[in-house]
Order: C-alpha cells, then structure tokens, then sequence
C-alpha cells in the first residue's frame, strides 16, 4: 500500500512517558536452505504488554547499558550504544543466546546469564572478566514508538546480527516467555496468518520488511539503503475504512492495515 499524504509518523517528537527499549533480530542460515531464520520468543499470557504475543528478544534499557557503553568508548548520554548493550544482554536473559560475546565460552554461558537474571550488574560481570562486547556487530534498522492508549508506550530500537554459533539448547526465561523457536520471517507471517501466533503491529511490519530479504546480508545491504527515524504510527481514513499507518520512505512494503485488524498490545 502506498500514502501519498502528509506522514506524521515520521516526526521525532517522542509521546510523554516513553518507555527507552531495544531488540535484536537474531538470524542464522536456514539448514534445509531457503531464507534465514529469526529468533522468535512468544511472551507470556500474564504479560501487561503483548500478552501472549510472539515478539523478538529484547526489552528496557537500563542505567547500567549506558555504563556500559561508556566503557566501550561512547558517550556517557548514547541512547543508541545503551540500545546495543540492551539488546545483547536482554537476549541473553532471556533465551541463553551470548550475541555480541566473542570471548564468552559456551560452558560459561550458563552461569552468566544466571548472574544477570539475579542481578548482578552487566558492568560489574564485564569488569571482573577483562570482557569487551562486540556492539559494533549489530546492524540498527529502525526505531519505533507506537502510542496506543490500549498499552505501554515503548521507544524502541531495532537492530538486527548473525547468530553466533552455539550447541547447547536455548529456553526462554520463564518469567516473561513460554516458548521459544527459529523461523523465517515468512514462515512466522504465515503462521500468524493461519491463527497459530499472535504478533503485534510493529512485529508484523517489520516481518515484512524482514521478508524482502533471504539472508543477512542482503538484509544488512537493505537497512543501509533506508534511514532509520522514528516511527510513530497513526490514524488515517482510506477508502472510507480507518487505517494505521507508517511512513512509506522508510523500506516497509506495507506501510498501513485496517485498524480493526491490528493488534496493537
């Protein structure tokens, strides 16, 4: 679908009381061929925010992501480098995947996760091992802000990596997540089409821009070509029917969906 109106979606006004957040797309080559598979997790039912939803892992950024990115170099006030060290070490707590963790042996992975969802400081587990992150691996595509009155108010950034090689088995952490599973953007659209997973706006359209490319590097060249800019989504009549919308400069295929059929939290 294309708009050829005004887009106010595109503004970098952030709504009041929005919530800093991040999330990775995790893909790796698909064993059997075809397109590549991305990391999934499906959230829990007893979740305020997309309950039940299939997302991918990530979540709030913390004072301590900022330490963090200091230490590697960046400004103490980087909102995007404080994005990065979320989206790594919410993908670890919450699948057991160390993205971004060179030096981070895969019998270690375990225990520093454990430390992490205890609390201990990402910061301090850093310092105590002489570790670096490899924040430089991660390849930003976008950044969203949805503001609906039905849910929380997250501004999140989108960035997307490789999978690191690994052999043992991921779980979800179970306070947040009940299943976790490896699929293509197509084939995750489709089950969401067939009523097998639930995925919210912003998943879905970023599915289908995910969908235009079959491995990450194709998808890496993809996200070079477009600007990333905030994405506000808003309310507009087309053909007589209300539509939510996004901008159409920014790669998305489909830049707007009847609202009757968004899910938007």
């Amino acid at each position: 679908m294309t708009d050829n109106n005004v887009q106010p979606g595109s503004s970098q006004a952030l709504p009041d009381g929005a919530i800093p957040a991040a999330t990775l797309v995790i893909m790796r080559p698909c064993e059997s061929g075809g397109a590549d598979e991305i990391l999934m997790v499906k959230r829990s039912r007893t979740m305020a925010f997309a309950a039940g939803a299939v997302v991918f892992p990530g979540g709030r950024i913390d004072p301590d992501d900022y330490r963090v990115a200091a230490e590697h170099g960046f400004a103490p006030d980087d909102a995007e480098a404080a994005a990065r060290v979320a989206a790594l070490r919410e993908t670890l707590e919450e699948t057991g995947l160390a993205v971004g963790w060179p030096t981070l042996a895969e019998e270690e992975v375990d225990r520093v996760r454990r430390a992490l969802l205890s609390e201990t400081l990402l910061s301090d587990i850093l310092a105590r091992r002489g570790d670096r992150l490899a924040l430089d691996s991660l390849v930003p595509f976008a950044r969203w802000c949805p503001n609906f009155k039905e849910a929380r108010t997250f501004d999140t950034r989108f960035f997307a990596v490789e999978a690191p090689p690994h052999r043992h088995e991921l779980t979800v952490e179970v306070a947040e997540h009940s299943h976790i599973f490896w699929a293509s953007a197509r084939e995750t659209l489709a089950m969401a089409d067939r009523g097998e997973v639930s995925i919210i706006f912003p998943t879905r359209r970023n599915l289908e821009r995910l969908a235009q490319a079959d491995n990450f590097l194709s998808f890496s060249v993809h996200a070079a070509a477009h600007p990333v800019e905030l994405v506000t989504p808003w309310i507009e009549t087309r053909g007589g029917e209300t539509h939510l919308c996004i901008p159409s400069h920014l790669g998305y295929p489909v830049t707007s969906e009847p609202f009757e059929r968004v899910r938007r939290g």
